[in-house]
């Protein structure tokens, strides 16, 4: 609520916010930044990323970060939320000339306290493998700029391999290249393998295997993002077009397509069971895709600005049940039920696929994801039975709120566990909230899915490709007069009137690819937070925490309810001091 002082109190820069689980506190300690904590001047310059991993050692301290600022790459020793951060010790610092790092991913699988893999995109286009805890760059790719010339916008290993890694670039180019094949000398040759709606694949043609292995044209524009789902067998991509294209990634198929309210999409992730998409963009808005039915299920609108980062919370979920069993006995009678590790995980997960089944008894599940955007506020959402089943009743069993347990979960799986009375929760949220729209359309098409009937060719290569692969559980400054603003059922039509891109918005507003606001629920953030002073770019949900970062190169942590230590942290002198500055700017 704003204050007489001409909302003061809106501008504000939160410290804390209360959910159902209770409440989430920024930890001054634990902050993470350039040692001389002197805020980036981040005019011009890419995004701040952050990536974390772990390297299983016997210390317990096994969580390293890497993030970019500027032209400079940091790697140090993550503390979370019981220890300050040591700025002072970079376990490895890089500063680079001529290009800046746009992007990274650690490979998870063959991670050590010896060694562990980074790759690292730049603006100019190039790929660089390096181990900061060797301090030895292995190899770079693209050297030459013969591949492709354009910034690089997202970069990950393949699911379940030690070699592959795939790459996406401005340009719209998306590249499968594996670390044991040089890249050429000269510029590479390609072989169309597979064409489709608005995407083709081509092969490298060469007398030997080089890189890249394949090449993806995807869309029109920028390919922005792009996320592997839980099993790593399909591929979420968004571009600068406004498409969101889902691909069998053995297969080189198209799954499915779904097109933003207007302008590009910037961000995409998976659900944890790999059920549903949320992407997010230049229309303001968080999408919800369904990749079962291939539909837009749901929209919600909290910020006023793009939306640059979407993820998942696989560590807090709503269950609820009607066995007559679970409905008999006390609270602490459920939760001695439930236990800690990964078989009570794989129940869990077995629950949530469950749902799909019509001979199963109702269960309701509750998902939480995250967005942050350029207008510098965090929003937290729930996606709720009454949004994903609104043709089904609702069960009337009690809601347990599950606080996941985070103990390496294999990716697509979810831990169990149950938040104490002692957290003192608040009362609880109530069970949607969503916004009272009409009813979800039920015209959705399926999509382009694949048949089964793959060429032999692409088959085979698929195999020869990934033959790797472990059998494993598995940005420009915004215009403000492109920021929806409030929005309501009415200012549909007027927002078709948006600058029309190559794709004609009017061809595909009140389709499948993208209904109107109307034709879908609306949802409502359970909270809508200002926590920084410049956009916001990094979102990622950890077992302890939630980490946050903006373009200043701050990465904040989040403690969750239960998990910050007994003893108040307040805020250093040196901490306050960066307040001021920032105030002052």
């Amino acid at each position: 609520m704003a204050t007489e002082g001409g909302g003061k109190e809106m501008n504000e820069i939160k410290t804390q916010f209360t959910t159902r689980e209770g409440l989430y506190k920024l930890l001054p300690h634990s902050e993470y930044s350039r040692p001389n904590r002197v805020p980036f001047n981040s005019q011009g310059s890419n995004p701040v990323r952050v990536s974390f991993v772990n390297l299983n050692d016997q210390s317990g301290n096994g969580d390293r970060l890497c993030f970019n600022v500027g032209r400079e790459l940091y790697f140090y020793i993550y503390k979370g939320v019981r220890k300050a951060a040591d700025l002072s010790k970079p376990i490895d610092k890089r500063i680079y000339k001529g290009t800046q790092p746009t992007c990274h991913d650690f490979n998870h699988l063959t991670a050590t306290a010896e060694s562990v893999s980074l790759l690292v995109g730049f603006s100019a286009g190039q790929v660089q493998l390096i181990d900061p805890i060797k301090k030895e760059t292995s190899k770079l790719f693209n050297e030459e700029r013969l591949i492709d010339k354009s910034r690089v916008t997202c970069v990950k290993w393949v699911p379940g391999s030690e070699s592959l890694f795939l790459v996406a670039h401005s340009s719209g180019n998306m590249y499968l290249y594996n670390v044991e094949h040089a890249c050429g000398t000269t510029a590479p040759h390609y072989q169309l393998l597979k064409q489709g709606e608005s995407f083709a694949v081509h092969t490298c043609k060469s007398k030997s295997t080089r890189n890249p292995l394949l090449k993806w044209t995807v869309g029109e524009g920028a390919l922005n993002e792009f996320a592997f789902s839980p099993d790593g067998k399909f591929l979420a991509c968004v571009s600068q077009d406004g498409f969101l294209r889902v691909f069998n990634f053995d297969s080189v198929e198209l799954h499915g397509t779904m097109k933003s309210y207007f302008g590009g999409l910037l961000c995409v992730c998976w659900s944890p069971d790999g059920k549903y998409v949320v992407t997010g963009g230049e229309d303001d808005l968080v999408t919800v895709w369904s990749f079962g039915d291939c539909r837009v299920i749901a929209r919600g609108h909290g910020h006023k600005s793009w939306v640059s980062v979407v993820a998942f919370d696989p560590y807090t979920t709503s269950v609820e049940e009607s066995d007559p069993m679970e409905l008999s006995g006390s609270d602490e009678d459920f939760q001695d039920l439930l236990h800690f590790g990964r078989d009570r995980a794989n129940s869990t997960q077995s629950r949530l696929s469950k749902r799909n089944s019509t001979e199963s008894r109702p269960v309701s599940v509750t998902y939480r994801f995250g967005s942050v955007g350029q207008d510098t506020q965090l929003c937290l959402w729930d996606l709720t039975e009454d949004i994903l089943f609104p043709h089904q009743p609702l069960s009337r069993a009690r809601t347990h709120t599950n606080v996941m347990n985070a103990t390496s979960p294999p990716a697509g799986s979810t831990g169990n566990s149950v938040t104490t009375p002692g957290n003192s929760a608040p009362p609880p949220l109530p069970r949607s909230n969503s916004l009272p729209h009409s009813a979800v359309s039920s015209t959705g098409s399926k999509g382009s899915i694949a048949d089964g009937a793959i060429a032999s060719g692409v088959s085979k290569f698929a195999t020869l490709s990934l033959h790797d692969r472990k059998d494993r559980h598995h940005e420009k400054d915004h215009k403000r007069n492109h920021s929806m603003g409030h929005i309501s059922s009415k200012s549909s039509d007027k927002l078709n009137l948006v600058t029309k891109t190559k794709t004609d918005p009017a061809k595909t507003l009140g389709t499948p690819l993208c209904p109107r606001m109307e034709d879908v629920p609306l949802l409502e953030p359970l909270i809508c937070k200002k926590i920084a002073h410049e956009r916001l770019t990094v979102l990622i949900f950890l077992e302890d925490c939630i980490v946050t970062a903006c373009q200043e190169g701050f990465i904040c942590t989040w403690g969750r309810p239960g998990k910050v230590p007994a003893a108040p942290f307040s805020c250093s002198q040196e901490g306050r001091a960066r307040g001021a500055l920032q105030d002052q700017d």
